[in-house]
């Protein structure tokens, strides 16, 4: 009774204000072993009925925060806001407990989060003491995620799966989520080497995802082709939360109303069609329409400022990876009275930052390097005389003072520009230029020896068959591939003394040589894995988020990776010590096998001996030091060929 009357004061209600005697329970069934009435349910039936779900047990879906502030009631609102803030984008909140004193009415430090799912451990895979890295693969009806184990010469099954996908699966961009893609929807998947399923996204017709860079947000896409042979395919795009599965917007149209700009994807539509920009933080996307810039923002999912970015005749745009930060590309106008412009625009406020006028323009490609430091800017012309194109470059230091802008060229400038590739989280990057059969490689600094501010070349490598370029996700190793008519040739460089494996794969082109390789830095095959016939698909490493180091720290280990690489050192000794037992332990089992098959058949060879002579007439075949060998020369007709002669008599 004590708890019953807490519990209404709680509620504000005075018992004893309440005539308890003139409530009248309905019919009900008393227990003989409790004594307690059992009051039958208005919703019993449905419930008898029905399959309900049965609650979560444990604490598993619970989260307690400590060393949270100790704040008044008046401040007690604003500290629960900002702490759910912080822990919303790990899962959907269902309840949210912050206890207070109940004198002093304060916060005691401390809350407690429900989910409404448990939390799976999303990063486990990241807890390997070795940093070996994951990947996946789709092959025939199996989609299977591997450990890289280089050292043990072989991958180590993760995790595999049956019919996981119906056409195709991503990685998300950190590597926490695998998505899959499946004509009703996409789903992602995660947590320990199980692969559970995290959510579900349901869009009919699904044919293409993409992911936040900060993984917050998925966006997919699918099209229907007209009912009129005239019309054009119907676009449909949702925008889902990645942790909740709910669609924050969606977006239908035709395809010629999303068809400005961009590499063409599916149904003459640009892939992907929505450009995330302003680092990991998913708070502003866009995409191009007709002489304006669209940019949403994900905290109403609507237009910001409920306008678009309007510039006439902009043809391409492209954010920095780390800032909100546009650049776009204006080309020229009014038959070139009006020079092309590359602006740089800053969001949310639309300031424009620095603009450049370029004359003789022909067309414009950006490139921003992945910590947002710079953005090259490669600019094709026209000579005076307008019948051929030279190539120039001009580099944009965004971190400096006023964004200084410096202009180079090749030492060829009509060379054509097949491939240029930033090194990733560096200062460097790699051109590959040239004419003929044959391309040269380029490699440029945007710091020189005394750090000043100016580009300049390291090397050029002359005469290679290479048409593409592929740096080390860390930087310092970069390789130059021959691709598709090239004969997959790889040449391998170090610019640094780091360590990294390479993957090459050959998909269902055709039925040979399907499957992927492991390569070493060196460019020395380590392993290989062949599939047969047409059933190879995709593979794909799966993505690391960035270092919690600070450059400092990895400076500082860089400069002193030998004292570091003891530990590991003698762990690979160990492994190849390991490896070794294994090979001397193989092929003892192989000669043992051997000598069991050879014991095998000597065995019958002495059990039908006797069988032998009686066929042989009672001769011991057996014995062949009582045989003597003679050489018999045997004569035999091949083949006889008439044929009939004319000859002239009166010949001499």
């Amino acid at each position: 009774m004590d708890a019953i009357e807490a519990h209404a004061r709680d509620l504000g209600v005075n018992l004893s204000a309440v005539d308890l005697d003139s409530i009248a329970l309905p019919p009900a069934k008393t227990s003989v072993s409790s004594g307690f009435r059992r009051v039958a349910c208005d919703d019993e039936e449905i419930c008898q009925k029905e399959d309900l779900p049965e609650p979560e047990v444990g604490l598993s879906n619970i989260v307690v925060v400590d060393n949270l502030p100790v704040v008044a009631p008046k401040k007690y609102e604003k500290l629960e806001s900002v702490v759910r803030k912080l822990f919303s984008p790990y899962g959907a909140i269902v309840v949210f407990w912050m206890p207070t004193d109940p004198e002093t009415q304060k916060t005691h430090g401390y809350c407690f989060i429900e989910y409404n799912t448990s939390q799976e451990n999303l990063l486990k895979w990241l807890t390997d003491e070795k940093a070996i890295d994951q990947f996946v693969i789709w092959a025939g009806m199996f989609t299977e995620v591997y450990w890289n184990d280089a050292k043990r010469v072989m991958p180590q099954l993760v995790c595999q799966k049956q019919y996981w996908t119906d056409s195709y699966v991503q990685w998300s961009p950190l590597g926490t989520h695998l998505a899959t893609v499946h004509n009703q929807g996409a789903q992602v998947w995660g947590g320990d080497d199980k692969f559970l399923r995290l959510m579900k996204f349901p869009h009919p017709k699904l044919k293409l995802i993409d992911f936040s860079p900060g993984e917050r947000y998925l966006v997919t896409y699918s099209s229907e082709e007209p009912s009129n042979p005239r019309g054009t395919h119907t676009v449909v795009l949702n925008i889902f939360d990645v942790r909740t599965g709910k669609v924050m917007r969606e977006f239908k149209g035709s395809a010629d109303d999303l068809s400005t700009g961009g590499s063409i994807g599916v149904s003459g539509v640009p892939w992907p069609i929505f450009r995330w920009g302003g680092g990991r933080d998913d708070k502003y996307f866009a995409r191009l329409g007709k002489n304006v810039v669209s940019v949403y923002e994900t905290e109403t999912f609507t237009l910001l400022d409920k306008k678009s970015l309007k510039v006439e005749n902009v043809a391409d745009f492209s954010w920095s990876p780390t800032d909100p930060i546009i650049s776009m590309f204006v080309p020229e106008m009014g038959g070139g009275n009006q020079p092309a412009k590359v602006s740089l625009v800053q969001i949310p406020s639309r300031q424009e930052l620095r603009q450049k006028n370029l004359f003789s323009v022909s067309d414009c490609k950006m490139y921003w390097q992945n910590n947002g430091e710079y953005l090259a800017v490669q600019v094709d012309r026209y000579t005076k005389t307008k019948k051929s194109i030279y190539t120039g470059f001009e580099l944009y230091r965004i971190k400096e003072k006023d964004i200084p802008i410096e202009v180079f060229e090749l030492d060829n400038k009509n060379d054509k520009i097949i491939a240029f590739a930033w090194e990733p989280r560096g200062h460097r990057f790699a051109i590959i230029h040239g004419d003929g059969p044959k391309h040269d490689i380029s490699f440029y600094s945007v710091r020189t020896s005394d750090k000043a501010s100016r580009v300049s070349k390291l090397t050029t490598i002359k005469g290679r068959q290479a048409n593409a370029l592929f740096w080390s996700p860390a930087g310092c190793f970069i390789v130059l591939a021959g691709l598709k008519g090239l004969n997959g040739q790889l040449e391998f460089y170090n610019l640094d003394d780091l360590f990294r494996f390479l993957a090459t794969a050959v998909t269902s082109v055709h039925e040979m040589e399907n499957g992927f390789q492991i390569w070493s830095f060196n460019g020395e095959k380590i392993y290989s894995y062949n599939v047969s016939k047409d059933q190879f698909y995709q593979f794909q490493w799966r993505p690391r988020p960035p270092s919690l180091l600070t450059p400092e720290k990895e400076k500082e280990i860089s400069e002193n990776l030998e004292m570091y690489s003891k530990k590991y050192k003698q762990e690979d000794r160990d492994v190849l010590d390991e490896n070794f037992q294994h090979e001397r332990t193989r092929r003892k089992q192989l000669r043992e096998e051997w000598k069991r098959w050879v014991a095998k058949w000597k065995q019958q060879h002495d059990e039908e001996r006797q069988c032998r002579m009686a066929l042989r007439g009672g001769e011991d075949s057996d014995k062949e030091e009582e045989y003597q060998g003679k050489e018999v020369e045997v004569d035999e007709v091949v083949s006889v060929i008439e044929e009939t002669l004319a000859f002239d008599l009166d010949q001499d």
